[in-house]
C-alpha cells in the first residue's frame, strides 16, 4: 500500500489499456492533418490545419467541469488557494485554447468538412468524387480510430472500470478508510461528509457562480484544506489505490484475452498517428 502525500498516485493496472494524454494530443494532431489533406483534395487548398471554431461556439464556453477523484484532492497548496475549484487562469487558458488561430471555414468548406452539403440523402460530389460520409472530419476519425467494431475495444475497458469503481467503493477497507476520514473532518469541526467526493461536490461551494467554478469562500477553503490534511494523515488515497489495484489486477487476469485485444488496438492507433505525423 503506497503512502500517498503528494498530488499524484501511482499508475493503476488499467491505465495501460487507455491512451495517455500525449497519445490524445498526437491523435488529435494526426486527425487534423488527415482532415486538411482531405479538404485540399476537394479544392480547398488554403484550408487551415486548425480552423477557427467561430465566435458563437467560443463565446458559449462559460461552464467548467471540475473533476475530483473518489479519494479526494491531494494538493494542499491548491486547496489553500483555490479550495475545491480551479485557478481562474487555468479556466481562462482552457477557454482561450478552445479558439484555434486558423480562420473560420467558409460555408462551402463546412459542407465538405461535416458532409452536410448533399441533397435528398445523397452525398455531395466535388471534382467528380463523392464527399466521404460525415465529411472530411469523419473520414479522419475513421482513419485514426478505425471502424466502430475496433473502437468498441476501448468502450469495454471504460465499462469494466466503472463497475470496478463501484466495487471498490463498497469494499470494507475503503468504507472504513472513508469513515476514518469523516471522523477526522468532524473532529476538526467540519460537516460530516460520507466521503471526500461528497465534500468536493457540496453544492454550497458554487453558490453565486455562473461559470461552474467555486466561490472560494472562507468556509470552502478551510474545508478543502482539512480534507487534504485528513487524507494525508490517514493515507485515505493510499487505501483506495491499493484496493483498486487489487481488483484491477484480478480483472485483467480474468479477461486476459480481451485486454490484450485492447492493447493491440491502442498500438494500431498509435502506429497510424506516427505514420500521419511523419
Amino acid at each position: 500500500m503506497p503512502r500517498v502525500r503528494g498530488k499524484d498516485l501511482p499508475a493503476l493496472p488499467l491505465d495501460r489499456y487507455d491512451f495517455s494524454g500525449r497519445d490524445h494530443r498526437r491523435i488529435q494532431e494526426a486527425q487534423a492533418r488527415v482532415t486538411q489533406r482531405c479538404m485540399r483534395s476537394y479544392g480547398f487548398e488554403d484550408f487551415p490545419l486548425h480552423p477557427g471554431r467561430g465566435p458563437a461556439m467560443a463565446e458559449s464556453f462559460n461552464l467548467v467541469a471540475i473533476y475530483v477523484p473518489p479519494y479526494g484532492s491531494l494538493d494542499l497548496a491548491h486547496a489553500r488557494r483555490w479550495g475545491y475549484g480551479l485557478d481562474p487562469a487555468v479556466l481562462k487558458e482552457g477557454r482561450d485554447g478552445s479558439r484555434h488561430e486558423g480562420r473560420t471555414p467558409t460555408d462551402a468548406e463546412e459542407s465538405v468538412l461535416d458532409g452536410t452539403g448533399g441533397r435528398n440523402g445523397r452525398a455531395e460530389v466535388l471534382r467528380g468524387r463523392a464527399v466521404p460520409e460525415g465529411g472530411c472530419e469523419a473520414l479522419a476519425t475513421r482513419r485514426l480510430l478505425q471502424d466502430e467494431k475496433n473502437a468498441r475495444q476501448r468502450y469495454f475497458v471504460s465499462e469494466r472500470a466503472e463497475k470496478l469503481d463501484k466495487a471498490v467503493a463498497e469494499d470494507h477497507r475503503v468504507r472504513r478508510a472513508f469513515r476514518d476520514w469523516s471522523r477526522c473532518m468532524a473532529g476538526k469541526g467540519f460537516t460530516w461528509y460520507e466521503s471526500p467526493a461528497e465534500a468536493s461536490g457540496d453544492k454550497a461551494w458554487h453558490t453565486g457562480r455562473k461559470d461552474g467554478n467555486t466561490a472560494r469562500t472562507k468556509k470552502e477553503l478551510a474545508t478543502a484544506v482539512a480534507d487534504v490534511e485528513c487524507n494525508h494523515a490517514l493515507n485515505t488515497a493510499g487505501v483506495w489505490w491499493a484496493v483498486s489495484a487489487e481488483k484491477q489486477r484480478a480483472e485483467v487476469r480474468a479477461h486476459k484475452g480481451r485486454y490484450e485485444a485492447v492493447r493491440a488496438y491502442l498500438d494500431r492507433v498509435r502506429a497510424i498517428a506516427r505514420e500521419e505525423l511523419g
